[in-house]
């Protein structure tokens, strides 16, 4: 196990944005994300399963519901790995984010269609299948067409494609860069970069260290990465083209591990599988530079 929990599992993204405890760590993730657009001083969690329909993709992603001191809504999803229609799904969830905000008024009346923006974040450890996410950073709004105006502030969407991110960690220049880095890195790094430029870093490893955890807490951060590894299985015996069937089971069984090391492992099966490049960081999350480490 590495020095640091995986924030691609349930349990390690929700304890380190999804609790009381450490929302000073979610405030200044966001602060950061859109730090020409708003300054949020505090968040309230909402019940996401207002959001959630009963038979979710577990193990897959991962999702906080909260509201700004503002009154603005924010859907933040960690996306481990890819699954159909991520899009139309985060725009789903953003609709019954609205849905909700139109109840309430009613409950309140007048019954007024006085909304409050809505911004999903999608962090996703995976290069997207289709063309509607091609680079690091994907900004949707609702604009006029002929204008380019906004029709309206009232959805945001914003998709952050981690394996894009190919900075190394003197390159990064932005404190969100560095939020970046760091998550991406995290379970492959022996100590927390940037903790002498901003203390919420020091926060983050303290918060991150798995040897801090309790046995309860370790049991259920165990529980999360075998979840993830479930999930994980299932899509590599999917998409592990030119492979047979058994051949993909027995990876998701045995090899499928969610870590920095276990992909490393399944990398090279890969790769004397014949399997291309780009097939082989989107099925692992690995980066452009760690594979060709691996080839050298």
């Amino acid at each position: 196990m590495g020095k640091y929990i995986n924030p691609f599992t349930d349990w390690g993204f929700k304890r380190l944005f999804g609790q009381e405890f450490s929302k000073d760590l979610l405030i200044s993730f966001l602060n950061d994300l859109l730090v020409d657009e708003m300054h949020i001083r505090d968040v309230t969690f909402k019940d996401k399963e207002q959001l959630a329909d009963s038979k979710d993709l577990r193990g897959c992603i991962f999702d906080i519901y909260c509201e700004t001191d503002d009154g603005n809504h924010f859907i933040v999803e960690m996306q481990n790995r890819w699954v159909p229609f991520f899009v139309n799904r985060s725009i789903y969830y953003a609709s019954k984010a609205i849905v909700g905000q139109r109840k309430k008024t009613i409950e309140q009346k007048p019954a007024l269609y006085q909304l409050m923006p809505v911004y999903v974040v999608c962090l996703m450890n995976f290069m997207p299948k289709d063309n509607a996410v091609s680079k690091f950073r994907t900004d949707v709004a609702l604009y006029e067409k002929g204008s380019q105006d906004v029709f309206s502030d009232n959805l945001h969407f914003i998709y952050l494609s981690l394996p894009f991110f190919d900075k190394k960690a003197e390159e990064c220049e932005s404190d969100f860069d560095k939020w970046i880095y760091v998550l991406k890195h995290m379970e492959a790094l022996e100590r927390m970069p940037f903790t002498a430029q901003k203390k919420i870093f020091k926060r983050l490893a303290e918060l991150a260290d798995s040897r801090c955890l309790s046995q309860e807490e370790q049991e259920k951060y165990d529980e999360s990465l075998k979840a993830a590894d479930d999930y994980y299985g299932v899509l590599m015996s999917y998409y592990m083209n030119g492979i047979d069937e058994g051949e993909a089971k027995g990876f998701a069984k045995g090899e499928a591990r969610g870590s920095y090391h276990k992909s490393l492992d399944i990398a090279k099966k890969m790769l004397l599988k014949g399997m291309d490049d780009d097939s082989i960081m989107e099925l692992t999350g690995l980066t452009h530079e760690q594979l060709h480490q691996l080839k050298s």
